[in-house]
């Protein structure tokens, strides 16, 4: 599907709330009919051609009076989801009486298989029929999602009985699963969404999903493998990864299949993403897509995948889940809790304002550790991942879990203003528990920053995009491993520090240091301090402390106790490029044409008079 089809599907849509909502929603509910209203349409559309069969089917079953109707009712269908009323959306058209179509429209919406309702109970649906029905819109609705003047078939219509002459393309799941998104991105747009919500562009995913398979496409062999996404939203994830992975094997000649799992809290963005496997034919596949919080309530917990890819959300507060926890103190889940050498407790738990990292961790613990692949990890998430927090917080905690464990393989800063909800700078985590030998104990920082093309249009805060070419280069870059301009590697140990806690006496009138009851210096809490050492200073804490505080405070010393152990990555500092200081002559060489200049345009203006 081409960009202008989809434009135009997409305008039409947005169009009937502007037709037939207006006045009787306030715009920020348009939503609540327009989306479940496409899906129905798309459902209705993709089960038109077999209506007949369904119908025939259920007549023989009654007559046999089976109860369970809903496998051979499906089948006939052939999809994984069936609609067992006598009616197609577009039967509805006709019904001149706004009773007879309330209560026909009903019917047609009980016809739906047992997976269907789920989605529609999610939309909360049956909600708007009143609302509807008492303004008199309910036909109106129906026959604009019906019209000639859009296909959501994914069969073609064309003008003429011979179908020579094409009026609309079929559109296929992918091209659904963009509309789906695009819709979504337009009323958080309009609704002015809160900050978490930042809906992962296709080219961000491309990328994505170029990082997770290629560098590990000539180890992919005849087998199942599963991908799973704790954020999971409207699935485009997902479905960008699976269509990556079944091109590269059939590339490669082998025979793979790829089993999608998900999790989604948001109820309206369950039902799209259920909504879409179910209309990629297989029923399976959306029973893997589960609702609810994946913090507070995982419902994969006992499961381990191949691959993982999310963009979760960040800068959105998680204190509801840490309540569902017990608190953010009393959380005690082995996902976001680990233990140093010699038992010591080692939380992970961020702060409740930005959850981005229990995430990764969640996503972490789902790591195959017994197979040749292990698992491949990649998110994406803004720079609070990568550097809040002091040492022995809970966000250094969860980056030391991630780094002293081995598991980063490059972090790649993207261009600003990639997302539609958010001008803030994001980062992709490429995360590996099978690193090649040449990457362990090592980490990537890929600058990508640069790479950027500005859109013709701007779409929110979206005003730059990844071109395929500037995603070949980065993945070109990462695949090469090798130090240039915008890739730097370090060893996993150049990015722990110590945090150490300086203490200096506290003198009496006489100039004696005063000493507690058990002959201990009385430290001066105004003079109390702390230093940050780096893991690579030569000779540690000790020779930092003779080198770099006792020549300068010849009374102080450090409290080991307090001492603590901190991980963060710095793209500033490690890209930094000092600018060229300009020598002399060069700066009195502008001076000297300046004066020219000014001598110029003063001459001009007086004519040379002075």
């Amino acid at each position: 599907m081409d960009n202008q089809v989809h434009n135009q599907i997409v305008s039409f849509i947005w169009g009937i709330a502007d037709d037939c909502l207006r006045d009787v929603y306030v715009r920020g509910k348009y939503r609540d009919v327009i989306l479940p209203m496409t899906v129905i349409r798309r459902l209705d559309a993709m089960l038109e051609e077999t209506k007949p069969a369904v119908l025939a089917m259920k007549k023989q079953l009654n007559a046999a009076k089976i109860d369970n109707q809903w496998p051979a009712l499906c089948n006939a269908a052939g999809q994984a989801f069936c609609n067992a009323s006598p009616f197609l959306l577009k039967d509805l058209t006709s019904r001149a009486k706004v009773q007879t179509l309330k209560a026909d429209f009903i019917a047609y919406l009980d016809g739906f298989s047992p997976n269907v309702q789920v989605i529609l109970d999610k939309f909360k649906f049956r909600n708007q029929i009143d609302t509807m029905v008492d303004a008199d819109i309910l036909g109106a609705v129906i026959e604009k999602f019906t019209s000639s003047d859009i296909n959501l078939s994914p069969n073609p219509i064309y003008k003429d009985d011979a179908k020579t002459i094409l009026k609309h393309p079929g559109l296929d799941n992918h091209g659904m699963g963009t509309i789906f998104e695009e819709l979504i991105r337009k009323f958080n747009e309009e609704n002015n969404e809160e900050a978490g919500e930042h809906w992962t562009p296709r080219d961000v995913v491309e990328l994505m999903a170029d990082l997770v398979f290629i560098p590990i496409a000539d180890k992919i062999k005849d087998a199942s493998y599963s991908c799973y996404d704790g954020a999971c939203g409207t699935g485009g994830m997902l479905t960008v990864a699976q269509d990556r992975l079944l091109t590269l094997a059939k590339r490669r000649g082998k025979e793979v299949a790829i089993h999608l799992f998900g999790q989604e809290v948001q109820p309206e963005t369950y039902a799209i993403c259920t909504a879409d496997m179910l209309l990629k034919g297989d029923g399976e596949e959306a029973e893997h897509i589960m609702y609810g919080s994946t913090l507070s309530d995982d419902q994969h917990a006992s499961r381990q995948f191949d691959f993982m890819l999310s963009n979760p959300p960040y800068g959105k507060s998680w204190k509801v889940d840490a309540e569902k926890m017990g608190g953010k103190k009393e959380i005690l889940d082995t996902r976001f809790n680990t233990y140093l050498e010699g038992g010591k407790l080692m939380p992970m738990i961020p702060r409740t304002s930005d959850g981005q990292l229990l995430f990764l961790l969640n996503n972490v613990s789902k790591m195959k550790k017994d197979t040749e692949l292990g698992s491949r990890i990649v998110e994406v998430h803004n720079g609070s991942s990568i550097f809040t927090g002091d040492a022995g917080s809970g966000e250094s905690n969860a980056r030391r879990y991630l780094i002293e464990n081995d598991l980063v393989e490059a972090i790649i800063a993207l261009p600003d203003k990639m997302f539609y909800n958010t001008p803030l700078n994001t980062y992709i985590w490429v995360i590996s528990n099978k690193k090649e030998d040449r990457r362990k104990g090592k980490i990537q920082l890929i600058d990508a920053t640069a790479m950027k093309k500005p859109l013709r249009k701007k779409l929110g805060d979206k005003s730059n995009e990844l071109t395929s070419e500037f995603r070949k280069q980065i993945l070109d870059v990462f695949l090469s491993f090798e130090e240039s301009d915008i890739s730097h590697i370090y060893k996993n140990e150049e990015f722990g520090f110590w945090e150490v806690t300086v203490l200096r006496p506290k003198y009496q009138e006489d100039g004696s240091i005063e000493i507690d009851k058990k002959g201990n210096k009385v430290s001066d809490k105004d003079k109390t301090y702390t230093e940050i050492v780096p893991f690579t200073y030569n000779g540690g804490i000790e020779e930092y402390f003779n080198r770099e505080i006792l020549p300068f405070c010849d009374d102080a010393w450090i409290d080991d106790k307090k001492t603590k152990a901190g991980y963060e990555v710095s793209f500033t500092k490690c890209f930094y490029r000092p600018l060229r200081l300009r020598s002399f002559e060069e700066v009195m060489s502008e001076l000297h044409s300046l004066e020219q200049e000014t001598d110029g345009m003063f001459n001009e203006i007086t004519g040379g008079i002075r």
